[in-house]
């Protein structure tokens, strides 16, 4: 049973002996812990609504919050360098079954999401050449290699490399599958709106009873409208965002806008996934994605678009991988 009881320093609910101190003015609301005591759970049960208008009645236009750097399971994986980059040790099923545990974990906390993305030849190139966009990678919780180059080089410089390659295209269906089974929820946003379209199609065939909330594609007139699409992420409380832009893009929008979607529980960047989800780009075969030449069926599929950009930038992210780590 709650009562409630009103001294000079706000109001208070107090419930089987635990007192919550409900602070009043708007710095304390900012500043306020999200547990009453220590070790107690961190959860939040008013809706994304409720949360708003309590935030808006004290003034306070955005919910911004701290990275979350405690009780984060994404940071206690084991992590290689790679082309300048951390790259996680983990293989496919076991990121599936930690980001769906995150996912489900963090729903409705209100906290900072989770953000993982991906590295391949060409990022690893990017990174190099442009410290911005390095950053963007830098900030991520965690980076899993999308490129088998990354797997050989982890094995040359290291007696144990990385177990195999986590390809996004094979993780969303593990992700999928798991989300499924365990009730989490997902947002697709990316792509062109009929790729987008497709590709949602194509999910909810081969997984029909996942809780897909919503979709949208991944253009913008302005800022403005990229905030509404954010807030109305956060009212559907989707526990997985999957944003599928391309690179730098994705990156960019994820660390532009990660304090409004504090309630979603992951995200995770997906370059051209929603493509190879709606059938308008085929993978490579088995035993080509085996050899890590994935990127000459590619190449082979669309030249114009593809050719020059692997001329350019396979060459230097192989020096990078396999020259002596100091």
């Amino acid at each position: 049973m709650n009562t409630r009881i009103e001294d000079g320093k706000g109001e208070r609910a107090v419930s089987d002996g635990l007192t919550v101190q409900r602070p009043i003015d708007a710095q304390n609301v900012a500043d306020a812990p999200s547990t009453t005591r220590r070790g107690a759970p961190d959860r939040r049960v008013a809706s994304f609504a409720e949360t708003q208008q309590h935030l808006a009645e004290a003034g306070i236009a955005e919910r911004r919050m701290a990275p979350d750097r405690r009780g984060n399971a994404f940071l206690r994986w084991a992590r290689i360098s790679l082309g300048g980059l951390p790259v996680v040790a983990v293989d496919g099923k076991e990121s599936a079954r930690q980001i769906v545990d995150e996912a489900l974990k963090r729903s409705a906390l209100w906290r900072f999401p989770a953000y993982l993305t991906s590295t391949n030849g060409e990022v690893t190139y990017r990174c190099a050449v442009d410290d911005a966009e390095r950053e963007l990678f830098l900030k991520a919780d965690a980076i899993h290699a999308d490129g088998m180059a990354h797997v050989f080089a982890s094995r040359v410089h290291h007696d144990v490399g990385l177990p195999e390659r986590v390809a996004t295209t094979d993780l969303f269906h593990d992700v999928a599958a798991e989300a499924e089974a365990r009730g989490a929820t997902m947002y697709m946003l990316g792509a062109t709106e009929a790729a987008n379209e497709a590709a949602v199609n194509a999910v909810k065939q081969r997984y029909p009873n996942i809780k897909l909330v919503g979709h949208r594609h991944g253009f913008f007139r302005d800022e403005a409208e990229e905030i509404a699409v954010c807030a109305e992420i956060c009212r559907l409380q989707a526990d997985i965002l999957w944003i599928s832009m391309g690179v730098p893009r994705e990156q960019l929008f994820v660390v532009r806008h990660r304090h409004r979607l504090t309630a979603v529980g992951v995200i995770k960047t997906s370059g051209g996934l929603f493509d190879f989800l709606s059938g308008s780009r085929k993978r490579a075969p088995a035993w080509m994605q085996k050899v890590g030449l994935e990127w000459l069926w590619r190449t082979i599929l669309e030249p114009r678009r593809l050719g020059w950009r692997y001329i350019k930038t396979n060459p230097f992210a192989l020096y990078l991988l396999f020259k002596k780590q100091k």
